[in-house]
């Protein structure tokens, strides 16, 4: 039990304080919060009609929940439901190799939302379509590609999806594109033949539905009088003196400022029965209504089109905030009072049917929780969208084409997009963003975990079979050699090209200490070794390259058993000053510091790559927020350092080791400086570093990683004052 804690404590962490919020929630707002839809959906309980606004999915759980308890019940059932769902992401992001953290913080948007957690004390469908997003993940991504079984059942998910939200119609499009692009199925005729029993298992549950209500209604559709999506866009924007309508048409012309129309009042105008006014005797309204929408479009399809571009946007804006024409934000945040959406007699005629109360407000807690959402309790737009990024970008990681994460990142960023812009085609709320708190999170875990896939594995404990091929050939090359108290590690790959320049302009001494050098050479196919040892540096060959931490720690520990000190780092492509080195290595012995780096926006840049430049800026200040001290520059290469303290770290990357080298000894407690350095353009040979994105991935991967470790699991450390 305790291994079990200690390795989802950070989900667990999140789950308790998602239950804290839930039972305040709860016990604020007794017995339920009760929407417009809500009594629509009481209403059509028992009839279960198809002929309603609502489709009836929702109802057909409702039902039996109402008959075991109240309203209440069905609130706490929710709300349990919400912590559920968040587990089942953990589970389906673990099972898709997502680390632990990573996989926590995908359930954090759905645990910590208050808009999450206001939408699953009402009385509304939500809940139950986020747990069909759920489940429909499982079912496709869970064992690798699915089978025609598991396509089936998933068909079926999207199909009652649609009845307990129409907006559920609009998976069928990334569901049908996932059959087909897994594993590039759309070349094969068993990826077709998948495709169409997925179509097939959506129409077993829809077309009788769609027949009932053809039935009831007279005309094919999944709603009863639920208006049109087409008129309620066309006439928010419609220019009416502008457009030459027939006299039968221009009454649907809304008289109201274009400014302020409000696209929900004109989707469900036929909800009015005088709507829109006097038409000739024997007029169909709703053909009437059509021919309207369609002469609109033909003149102003670029106003409609800038209209659902406008409320696609407004998903990823960092705060939350209501246009004039958007459905009030309100009506989804906690109120003092208990929102009154029905006539007070007839809200307490329901609550007291169903749980034998009138309905109540406990102000202190709503007021905490009105606070808390207002106040940042919320996952801002922007993040959302990142994580959408996440998933997309996976595109650029050349993986195999069955790389379960990287399906799993592209179908979650996919259906979470496409359900955001087919909400926008229907009109903007802030409830229509919440089913993206189920999607883009599994998009950003997933994506993060392809996008920072090791291409090596972490490294063993010094020393491994690697470490041990190289000291012996360092022992052969240098029998009984004995370091400098002051020794320069160099870590080098294929660096024939600029090695020899870098040695030339090496000093003997340093703040009169003899300075020796030491080439880590990693398993290069060049002649940087024997360039090296011409120069008179020390040489030590590993059997096989494994990246430059791999490199780098075999260095500080050959130099720290013959006789270091003090070890100093450069690279060997000529990028850094060793004139610059008394600057580093003088706190060290002057005890100032234990850990002296350059850099190089102190002092001096040039710099090649925007990207770049805007990633040292942007880890420089995760590095700063992570360890409450200021840091300008993480990956600056040329370091000053005691050879105990660069033993004493725990280095197992192979990759990306500057961060982690770093962030590992201000855990320790390490007295770290900074100085200003200056950085030039490479001077021989190529980066060895990846891509922009990956390797900034992999780089915040390391270290956040790093920080998780040495700060929140590691116990009984120390911390020393700010960097200066």
């Amino acid at each position: 039990m305790s291994l079990f804690l200690r390795r989802h404590a950070f989900l667990l962490l999140l789950l308790v304080a998602g239950a804290v919020l839930r039972v305040l929630t709860w016990v604020a707002y007794r017995p339920a919060l009760l929407y417009i839809d809500s009594y629509r959906y009481l209403d059509n309980l028992h009839a279960l009609r198809a002929d309603q606004l609502n489709p009836i999915g929702y109802d057909l759980i409702l039902r039996p929940l109402l008959a075991v308890g109240g309203l209440s019940w069905v609130a706490a059932v929710q709300h349990v439901g919400g912590l559920a769902i968040a587990v089942g992401i953990y589970a389906l992001a673990r099972r898709l190799g997502a680390r632990r953290w990573v996989s926590a913080l995908a359930t954090a948007p759905l645990l910590l939302d208050a808009y999450q957690l206001q939408i699953e004390q009402n009385i509304m469908s939500e809940v139950l379509f986020e747990a069909l997003l759920l489940g429909l993940l499982w079912l496709l991504l869970a064992k690798g590609a699915p089978n025609w079984r598991r396509i089936a059942l998933a068909g079926l998910v999207v199909g009652f999806a649609v009845l307990v939200r129409l907006i559920g119609v609009s998976l069928a499009v990334p569901f049908l594109l996932y059959v087909l692009g897994a594993g590039s199925s759309w070349r094969t005729w068993r990826g077709w033949r998948n495709a169409g029993i997925g179509v097939l298992a959506m129409l077993v549950v829809i077309v009788p539905y769609a027949a009932e209500v053809k039935a009831q209604t007279g005309k094919w559709g999944l709603t009863g009088p639920s208006g049109s999506m087409l008129y309620g866009r066309t006439a928010a924007v419609a220019d009416c003196a502008n457009l030459h309508l027939a006299p039968e048409v221009q009454v649907f012309c809304p008289t109201e400022d274009v400014s302020t129309r409000l696209v929900d009042n004109y989707t469900h105008a036929d909800l009015d029965p005088a709507w829109p006014g006097p038409l000739p005797p024997g007029a169909d309204r709703a053909a009437l209504a059509h021919e309207f929408s369609v002469d609109v479009l033909k003149v102003q399809w670029w106003d409609v089109a800038k209209a659902i571009l406008s409320d696609f946007s407004k998903s990823f804006r960092f705060t939350r905030s209501t246009a004039i024409n958007d459905v009030p934000i309100d009506r989804w945040q906690f109120q003092q009072t208990y929102p009154e959406w029905n006539e007070p007699a007839d809200i307490a005629m329901i609550t007291q049917q169903y749980d034998g109360v009138n309905p109540s407000v406990n102000e202190p807690i709503a007021t905490f929780l009105r606070d808390y959402q207002i106040n940042g309790g919320f996952v801002p737009g922007a993040v959302l969208g990142f994580f959408a990024l996440l998933g997309l970008l996976t595109l650029l990681r050349r993986k195999k084409p069955r790389d379960k994460a990287r399906a799993g990142a592209l179908f979650a960023a996919g259906g979470g997009l496409f359900l955001l812009f087919a909400s926008a085609v229907f009109e903007f709320s802030w409830r229509y963003q919440i089913p993206a708190l189920v999607l883009l999170p599994v998009a950003g875990a997933l994506g993060f975990t392809t996008l920072t896939a090791a291409s090596r594995r972490r490294l063993a404990a010094y020393p491994d079979s690697v470490d041990v091929g190289a000291v012996k050939d360092f022992d052969d090359r240098h029998p009984g050699a004995k370091l400098s108290e002051l020794t320069v590690v160099i870590a080098a790959y294929n660096e024939a090209g600029g090695i020899g320049q870098v040695l030339e302009k090496m000093p003997d001494e340093c703040l009169g200490l003899p300075v020796d050098v030491l080439v880590v050479v990693d398993g290069g196919s060049d002649d940087t070794a024997a360039i090296a040892a011409e120069h008179g540096a020390y040489v030590c060959v590993a059997p096989r390259n494994r990246g430059q931490g791999a490199a780098l720690r075999l260095g500080y520990h050959l130099a720290a058993d013959r006789g270091a000190r003090y070890v100093v780092t450069t690279d060997g492509d000529g990028q850094y000053d060793n004139s610059e080195m008394a600057e580093l290595v003088a706190p060290l012995l002057d005890d100032t510091a234990d850990f002296v780096t350059g850099s190089r926006r102190l002092g001096h840049e040039e710099a090649d790559s925007r990207m770049r430049w805007l990633g040292v800026r942007v880890f420089a200040w995760l590095a700063s927020a992570l360890t409450w001290r200021k840091i300008t520059d993480t990956s600056f290469g040329f370091r000053s350092m005691r050879a105990e303290l660069a033993c004493a770290v725990a280095l197992n990357e192979p990759q990306y080791q500057s961060s982690e080298l770093l962030l590992g000894v201000t855990a320790r407690g390490a007295r770290v400086l900074e100085r200003p350095m200056s950085m030039r353009l490479r001077k021989a040979g190529k980066s060895k570093k990846g891509g922009s994105v990956v390797y900034g991935a992999n780089y915040a991967r390391v270290m956040t990683g790093t920080w998780w470790r040495g700060y929140v699991l590691r116990r009984g450390r120390t911390r020393s004052g700010r960097a200066s």
